[in-house]
């Protein structure tokens, strides 16, 4: 069995990975792709990979994302056609550890609002001393954009915060104790009680700019926003409007159009908004490897891997 990796950050840990993944299967030969290597390969595990690395390599088995989302190697794909050998399965990592730091992210996020943080943070830049009643809990409904591995689990912590929560998403989801919606016709119902709305849905064509004025605007009076998903969603002027506005009161980012943010970039200096630089979820290696080699093992039984993409819809 042949495994080649690539990532083209030089800063990314590659002997880690390759030790990791030989250790995990030692019948395998793993070795780092380079420019020009076009020997066999039963597997290929990528970032960002360049087109000739897969292009012509109609006998892999998989392609494995090193990353929960797969939306950059399909705008690749999208902007090269070919670079995804065709009917080749493409592979995310559903959790490895992602899913309790997206919980983390989330439940910080909302009890900082909950609590009224933000805006003792205000007063304390005017020297008042003010208690405040925390919000209700009755009337400070989570709404969650997505519902799949991450979303759910998401949902499921807030939940034993005893937060009414709800859910969105393309299709029907069940969870229990959670009002579910789906597709776009049931879109501004979902909205129209949310008085935080977190979104973790998957980076496709339909979903970019879903973040933008006319959804805040169907949001309870002075919501908050906590985005988590993908920079490419957030329309960012009109979150900048909406604020103005009065429609959101409050937004957490920790994804951005463009990373790092430029110097000038008005969330930087923004009273009502809190940036993170894409920390909210990373990929832990240990964890990431485990599922990997699991999938692998599971193709070369003949069973269908975890985590497998739909190239169609994006996810």
């Amino acid at each position: 069995m042949n495994i080649i990796f690539f990532h083209p950050s030089f800063t990314f840990n590659v002997d880690k990975w390759l030790q990791g993944i030989q250790a995990r299967l030692p019948e395998a030969n793993v070795r780092q792709w380079v420019h020009g290597d076009d020997a066999p390969a039963d597997y290929a595990l990528v970032w960002l990979p360049p087109y000739e690395m897969l292009a012509d390599r109609q006998d892999i088995k998989g392609i494995f994302s090193l990353g929960a989302g797969v939306d950059a190697v399909l705008k690749q794909e999208l902007e090269n056609p070919g670079m995804l050998p065709a009917g080749v399965p493409l592979i995310r990592l559903e959790d490895t550890g992602m899913a309790r730091q997206m919980q983390e992210y989330a439940v910080a996020a909302v009890l900082y609002y909950f609590r009224r943080m933000d805006e003792y943070k205000q007063y304390q830049g005017q020297r008042v001393w003010k208690p405040m009643a925390p919000h209700h809990r009755k009337e400070f409904v989570i709404g969650v954009l997505g519902a799949g591995v991450l979303g759910r689990s998401v949902i499921e912590k807030l939940r034993e915060f005893d937060f009414k929560v709800r859910c969105w998403s393309r299709r029907p989801k069940q969870i229990d104790q959670v009002e579910s919606f789906y597709g776009e016709d049931q879109l501004s119902d979902f909205l129209s009680e949310c008085k935080v709305l977190i979104n973790i849905l998957p980076d496709t064509p339909e979903t970019q700019g879903i973040l933008n004025f006319s959804l805040f605007s169907q949001l309870k009076s002075g919501s908050y926003i906590i985005n988590m998903a993908r920079g490419a969603q957030l329309v960012e002027q009109d979150l900048l409007v909406a604020i103005d506005a009065g429609f959101v009161t409050g937004a957490t980012l920790d994804v951005f159009v463009k990373e790092p943010l430029s110097d000038l970039h008005p969330f930087w200096t923004h009273p009502r908004i809190n940036i993170t630089p894409h920390i909210a979820a990373i990929t832990l290696p240990d964890e990431a490897m485990d599922v990997i080699c699991e999938n692998i093992r599971r193709i070369e039984k003949g069973e269908a891997p975890t985590g497998l993409v739909d190239i169609e819809r994006g996810y």
